[in-house]
């Protein structure tokens, strides 16, 4: 029988081979060991946790292990082949030792690994064993949801049949998904728990609806009348705007009175389909069109302050023209001071010089028998927000004696 190769576990001629082999495969093994365990629980935690990342930490330490299972191959391979040689080398157990101490030190960095993150792993793990029973739950939570929203009278509320529509395309997605990729299929079951929670939501909010509708309707319906009533200070404050002051200080506001008048249009056409969908039993398309009536009225309103305000700020700026323009001096003295505090006048000073020039130059402006009050409020404003645009900065700025060099 000479040449043939002797079994894994062998007495031979020389016993140190097979204590070697036993060792080495016991070290092997338990490396082996917690490597698949770790391997398993990063494989749950990308599937189930993939924001946390962990196989990208575990990845090098993977590696170390499979450079250690190498060298357990390698090594034993050639202990096969010194002792069917009757090789007996001087270094033998060096080599053996270094392999030794390669396979526990990939386990020892394995172990850092795993309890390093020992709460997430398990959670991970954890949550990935409840993936099949949250399938069912959820599926037979929204079944019995869907069936009863298929015999509701609300069933043809566009509300409950979009979040019905919802709960059959969520339960045909996670049907679609392989059992094994527990991370989308919790997702997709997840998914569906929510849209059956909207369709459950959409069945206990719609007996309220009507209520709701001809509440609306009634509230519409007087805000309209009121809005009408507002509109008609329409052409009687653009008039005083044209016969009191500069005709560019109403240009913009020339479309005004048509413009709202249309919104208005628009908002009774709205109401009467509010009203038209309620007597039809419809009451969530008429919910829709009276607040599509409310955003007409806004609209309608909007343009109408738009005109009364502008005479009533033109007739205050006629009437004093100084107090508008010393509350602008004001802030820019404020400015100013607070560039002297800081230690700024160098960077700022100058600037803010420059507005002083600026507000005796507008103030100048007002002259004629229909001076243009409106230019004048504008470029006013325009002063005082460029100055409170230069103390933001400069209360941001760290004064002289503080910065880095």
């Amino acid at each position: 029988m000479a040449g043939r190769r002797r079994g894994w576990f062998r007495s031979g001629e020389d016993p140190w081979f097979e204590q070697v082999r036993s060792a080495l495969t016991t070290t092997f093994l338990d490396m082996d060991r917690r490597q698949s365990a770790a391997d398993a629980a990063v494989v749950a935690s990308e599937e189930i946790f993939p924001e946390r990342e962990l196989g990208r930490r575990w990845a090098p330490v993977r590696d170390t292990c499979y450079a250690a299972a190498a060298a357990y191959l390698e090594f034993t391979g050639a202990l096969d082949e010194d002792e069917e040689a009757g090789t007996r080398r001087p270094d033998r157990q060096q080599r053996v030792d270094a392999v030794l101490r390669q396979l526990r030190g990939a386990a020892e960095g394995v172990d850092r690994f795993y309890h390093g993150d020992k709460g997430a792993l398990e959670e991970a793990v954890a949550v990935r064993g409840t993936v099949p029973e949250l399938v069912d739950r959820v599926t037979a939570a929204a079944a019995r949801v869907r069936g009863v929203a298929a015999e509701s009278e609300y069933a043809g509320y566009p509300s409950v049949h979009a979040a019905a529509t919802a709960v059959d395309e969520a339960l045909v997605t996670l049907a679609a998904l392989p059992a094994d990729a527990r991370g989308r299929v919790r997702a997709a079951a997840n998914r569906l728990a929510a849209t059956t929670g909207e369709l459950s939501e959409a069945l206990a909010h719609a007996p309220s609806r009507a209520a709701a509708a001809r509440n609306a309707i009634a509230s519409v319906t007087t805000r309209i009348a009121a809005v009408r009533t507002r509109a008609e200070r329409i052409g009687p404050a653009h008039s005083a705007l044209l016969r009191e002051f500069n005709a560019a200080s109403s240009a913009d506001l020339a479309d005004n009175e048509r413009t709202s008048e249309r919104h208005i249009t628009a908002a009774d056409t709205a109401l009467a389909g509010a009203r038209a969908a309620a007597a039809e039993h419809n009451p969530e398309p008429a919910l829709d069109l009276t607040t599509t009536a409310r955003g007409h009225l806004a609209d309608a309103e909007q343009l109408v302050d738009a005109v009364t305000k502008r005479l009533a700020e033109l007739r205050a700026v006629r009437d004093d023209p100084r107090q508008r323009a010393e509350a602008v001096r004001f802030r820019l003295r404020d400015a100013q001071m607070l560039a002297v505090s800081r230690g700024l006048v160098a960077e700022w000073g100058s600037v803010l010089d420059a507005q002083v020039e600026r507000l005796d130059r507008v103030t100048a402006s007002l002259t004629g028998r229909h001076p243009d009050y409106w230019a004048y409020v504008n470029e006013l404003d325009t002063i005082s927000e460029f100055i409170a645009g230069v103390v933001e900065r400069m209360r941001k700025q760290p004064p002289p004696g503080q910065r880095r060099g």
